[in-house]
């Protein structure tokens, strides 16, 4: 046991208690802006399909109902502009962090061979690499690596944590590259639906695959387009021998999800209405933190997307937790997501509107 945690980082949020204690000391109470978790009622109609099905005393199975699968197809078709999508180009799995923690070691990585993710990413990337002890590689650009034992490349459009969106005519120039030398892409696109400033575009799209979805694979997530964080509701969709191979390793592990959570999700994929909704919620939320921000003196980069703003004052990561702590706003600090993220603090604007108001009035 201790032999493999002995490769993992220290789980960076236990390095926030400290500060979160200081927020939670402020008169008016915290505003915790650190952690994107839903804050908002999962919609009726969700809630409603998965009591509908909560009387489901079998074992659900790993690929998911013909319903699940009809949905997870024509959700892809649909929102994504994927083409002649079949049931062997989709598979749930259970959360999208299980599915990026475990990737590696389900597709059978090992000594020798590489994995590389964003030098600003979302830390499981570099977590899945090492639970199977396989070297973990960031970049820049990724056509930049060497692509000798590199078997793993994972993207993130929009990018958490900066909301940076990669265009269409770039995701078209990385996976002809990932072709060229035989390097699987994973695309971490879970943010897709949250664009503000750019358009998001997935690479299952025909302008970027060329209308083959062979070497690729999308990564989509309900937790926050459908306030399902709770449900653990997430899929995979793309080449159908990787998805084949990972279905097979799956059903050995039972990585099954939930029979009432498959039926919420049918649900959820099949209505555009509450998307819209939470949509404008997040619209509002992210205009005032933004404006208060810039208002204190603080610089927004990127940020065209996603849950979060990527903001600093041009000082360590650390100071700016403490100094944002003080006034009782908890902020999650840069280099949890790499060193490049030194002298930045990602700001979630997933708290509720009165949270919001008063990290505003705060900020004033």
């Amino acid at each position: 046991m201790s032999a493999v945690s002995s490769r993992l980082p220290v789980f960076p949020w236990d390095k926030l208690e400290p500060y979160k204690k200081t927020a939670l000391s402020h008169p008016d109470g915290i505003v915790d802006l650190s952690v994107g978790t839903p804050v908002d009622p999962v919609p009726a109609l969700i809630q409603d399909a998965l009591v509908a099905a909560a009387d489901s005393p079998g074992y659900p199975t790993v690929w998911g109902t013909k319903e699940l699968r009809d949905a997870l197809t024509g959700w892809c078709e649909r929102r994504l502009g994927a083409v002649d999508f079949a049931h062997e180009n989709v598979l749930p799995v259970v959360g999208s962090k299980e599915l990026v923690a475990w990737l590696p070691t389900q597709l059978g990585l090992g000594a020798g061979d590489r994995v590389a993710y964003p030098r600003l990413a979302y830390p499981t990337y570099e977590v899945g690499a090492r639970l199977c002890g396989v070297e973990p590689v960031v970049y820049d650009d990724p056509t930049e690596l060497d692509p000798t034992g590199l078997k793993l490349l994972w993207l993130n459009s929009p990018s958490n944590p900066t909301g940076k969106v990669l265009g269409k005519d770039e995701l078209t120039r990385i996976v002809a590259w990932a072709r060229e030398h035989g390097v699987l892409v994973f695309s971490d696109e879970c943010y897709l639906e949250l664009g503000w400033e750019a358009d998001p575009v997935s690479v299952l799209h025909p302008d970027v695959c060329g209308g083959s979805y062979e070497g690729i694979v999308a990564v989509h997530s309900l937790s926050k387009r459908s306030n399902l964080a709770g449900y653990r509701a997430a899929f995979i969709a793309g080449d159908p021998a990787v998805l084949g191979e990972l279905l097979l390793i799956r059903k050995h592990g039972g990585m099954m999800t939930a029979a009432p959570v498959q039926a919420a999700t049918v649900a959820a994929l099949g209505d555009d209405a509450h998307v819209a909704e939470q949509r404008a919620r997040y619209a509002a939320r992210r205009a005032a933190l933004r404006a208060a921000l810039e208002a204190h003196g603080f610089r927004i980069e990127h940020s065209e997307a996603s849950l979060y703003l990527w903001a600093t004052r041009d000082e360590p990561c650390w100071e700016t937790v403490a100094y944002l702590a003080d006034k009782g706003i908890l902020v999650a600090p840069g280099d949890f997501y790499g060193e490049a993220g030194e002298r930045f603090v990602r700001v979630a604007f997933t708290a509720t509107d009165e949270r919001v108001e008063a990290a505003v009035k705060r900020l004033g």
